[in-house]
């Protein structure tokens, strides 16, 4: 028995570990998923469907399957969506209702289970037992007893009543655990009165235990891959089961053996559903075809249908005459199983795989384009992108917002058409694995972006002087509304821009950002919408979640100081000029070329000019004595630009371009920078 806190603080001992600052770019409503979706459950008094998706959202849907009543309701609710509930921060793998559809119960990639009121749609409570990714859940309907299961090879028992329960003064909960199994879970099945739970793995055994003594029961082989699902039938005496080997094997638990393999799949299975009777079992895979077969005789095996990509999850409604699914696209789609035609084309010897039972979907719940590819550009504030549909469009890190729509483009050539010659370190990471851009915020990196006014383009900045911190100013941006943010108010110099609309004085984010803190491992501690950091519960674990650099930068204002970068400068070979001295210089690396010409100028060529001029004199009046160069200060000529060039490997340089743009491209090279000037006759 495991005792916790449903409410552990998700930051305790994580001061201890590195955190990340992470959000998401996307509109404050996403009625749509944007990703596949990994799993669905039907409230049939309600008449409504929740769909679990890799975007990290659970979405609600008006779905009323009344045959008499369809085409009518169709009409009305044209636009099904109802809600969403959003708490989870990385992919919800499988969903549960329980207690007759009031609660809803979530297993995610973020390693947690979350209770939710399903009816409300608001999180109730989060289990952070798990250690990795929670990829199953089962249910005991009879019981309210729900078990967990993922990659960290564990199995947690709960007990529903108490989970809904949980308030945050009774906020202790105890879990059985079921132990032994030895590689990371996948499926899970229990049966509605809990006497007997199945689990699947990496391991391509089954492994079975009686959830009443958390005994392990026995452990049955014959896939030769992954298990990906699992179905038990009521009495507890039969499952089925299907796997990345593209089998669906019957087993009788009391005998410990497999009594059929169906073989009517190319490729892996992935999701199963049984009729009430246990005598019908529908698959669908990796190979996109949904299969009808007869459990009784397991050669007869019929094509429903054909999805448009890999199916993740298939639920059986309507009294086994209509079926949804779901992919790894972001439609869900309602299919019409017509009872005649079952009844005609199951007699079919073997497996009909010719000819698709039912042409199209009945309804379709349309999802939104996902984002596959990106590239961060040069100036390391924007981003292209190219979505599932084929749409180039371009994104604001700064701002969390899209700058700009293309359409359907060809993504390469639109890459070309941004490029400028600039660099700026990289500073953030993106992930795409909601669908949506993610930026990561790294201690290591975070603050290496110093840039100039002029490149940074944020502002009315008269002084072109100024240098901003791309990553200080979106920390203090991402938490403007946190108390302890706004504590502290600098007083900006004159010419610098600073606008005291924005608590960074250059911009905002729009409120409703998703801000996330996790652990390096991807663990996530604690995720909120920016506009809501300012609320009494959100402040106090921002004070416990917040890393120091991050504190240092929101609160303390201390900006990072500027990047180094060391030279050489030379004069070039084909300038005949005597140099006394080889220094090793060393300077911000957004040092413009103008400012080291016109170091060429004041420091060497004035003095080297007025070092002749003296050993001359000195030589003609006092033969032998040593020559002091003049420490009159050299008047800049307007046209310096004109009078000496800046070269390295041979290319001249812009006066424009800082000293890190030309070792990234054209230095190209480890060891110092070497720079070459020479004075224009």
């Amino acid at each position: 028995l495991v005792k916790m806190n449903y409410s552990q603080k998700a930051v305790s001992g994580s001061m201890k570990k590195k955190i990340q600052i992470s959000y998401v770019i996307r509109d404050e409503v996403e009625p749509r998923h944007r990703s596949g979706v990994n799993s669905m459950q039907f409230d049939s008094s309600l008449q409504r469907l929740y769909t679990a998706g890799r975007d990290s959202v659970i979405r609600i849907w008006n779905s009323r399957l009344d045959r008499s009543y369809y085409l009518v309701v169709k009409f009305i609710f044209n636009d099904p969506y109802i809600g969403s509930m959003e708490h989870h921060t990385d992919w919800v793998n499988d969903v549960l209702l329980c207690c007759n559809g009031r609660h809803l119960i979530s297993a995610s990639s973020d390693t947690t289970v979350k209770v939710w009121n399903a009816h409300k749609g608001f999180c109730m409570s989060t289990l952070r037992t798990h250690k990795d990714y929670v990829k199953a859940l089962a249910y005991a309907k009879d019981k309210e007893q729900v078990a967990s299961a993922g990659l960290d090879r564990s199995i947690f028992l709960w007990d529903v009543n108490t989970l809904t329960a949980l308030t945050a003064s009774n906020n202790t909960i105890t879990t059985s655990s079921l132990n032994g199994s030895k590689d990371s879970i996948y499926s899970l099945a229990m049966n509605p009165s809990g006497t007997v739970i199945v689990s699947g793995s990496a391991e391509k055994v089954l492994r079975v235990w009686d959830p009443r003594t958390c005994q392990k029961s026995m452990k049955l082989r014959g896939h030769t891959d992954v298990v990906k699902a699992i179905v038990i039938s009521r009495d507890g005496t039969h499952c089925v089961s299907a796997g990345s080997d593209a089998s669906i094997r019957l087993w009788h638990l009391g005998m410990q053996r497999s009594i059929g393999t169906i073989w009517c799949h190319t490729e892996g299975v992935w999701s199963l559903q049984t009729d009430d009777s246990f005598s019908t079992v529908y698959s669908a895979g990796r190979d996109k075809c949904v299969f009808m077969s007869n459990l009784k005789c397991t050669e007869n095996s019929v094509l429903l249908f054909e999805e448009q990509a890999p199916v993740l999850k298939l639920l059986l409604v309507d009294h086994g005459t209509s079926i949804w699914s779901s992919t790894t696209d972001s439609s869900v789609r309602l299919w019409k199983i017509s009872a005649e035609s079952l009844d005609n084309d199951y007699d079919v010897d073997g497996c009909n795989a010719d000819m698709p039972l039912v042409r199209k979907p009945e309804y379709v719940i349309k999802g939104a384009p996902s984002i596959r590819q990106y590239s961060i550009l040069n100036d390391k504030r924007f981003i292209l992108t190219r979505d599932s549909e084929d749409n180039i469009a371009l994104w604001d890190v700064l701002r969390a917002r899209k700058a700009k729509d293309f359409g359907c483009q060809n993504f390469e050539q639109k890459l070309k058409e941004q490029f400028k010659m600039l660099f700026v370190p990289n500073w953030f990471s993106v992930d795409l694995k909601t669908g949506m851009l993610q930026i990561t915020l790294d201690e290591a990196d975070c603050f290496s972006a110093w840039v100039s006014a002029k490149d940074a383009k944020l502002g009315n900045i008269n002084n072109v002087d100024v240098k901003l911190n791309f990553g200080g100013l979106l920390l203090q941006a991402l938490l403007e509304h946190w108390p302890r943010a706004q504590s502290v108010q600098d007083q900006p110099e004159e010419g610098t821009g600073f606008d005291k609309r924005f608590s960074n004085g250059y911009f905002a984010v729009p409120g409703h950002t998703p801000l996330i803190f996790c652990e390096t491992s991807g663990r996530a501690l604690f995720r909120l919408a920016c506009r809501d950091a300012g609320g009494e519960n959100e402040s106090a674990l921002l004070n416990d979640v917040l890393p120091q650099w991050a504190i240092d930068i929101v609160v303390n204002k201390a900006m990072p100081k500027y990047n180094k970068i060391p030279f050489y400068l030379f004069p070039h070979p084909s300038f005949n000029l005597k140099v006394y001295k080889r220094d090793r210089l060393s300077a911000s690396d957004m040092l413009q070329v103008r400012k080291v010409i016109e170091h060429v100028y004041e420091k060497i060529l004035s003095t080297a000019v007025s070092t002749e001029n003296s050993m001359n004199a000195n030589s003609e009046k006092n033969p032998g004595a040593q020559s002091q160069p003049s420490s009159t200060p050299a008047v800049l000529p307007s046209n310096l630009e004109e009078k000496i060039e800046l070269y390295c490997q041979d290319q001249r340089l812009d006066p424009n371009m800082d000293l890190r743009t030309i070792k990234y491209f054209i230095w190209k090279q480890g060891g110092d920078l070497v720079l070459y000037y020479k004075a224009v006759k």
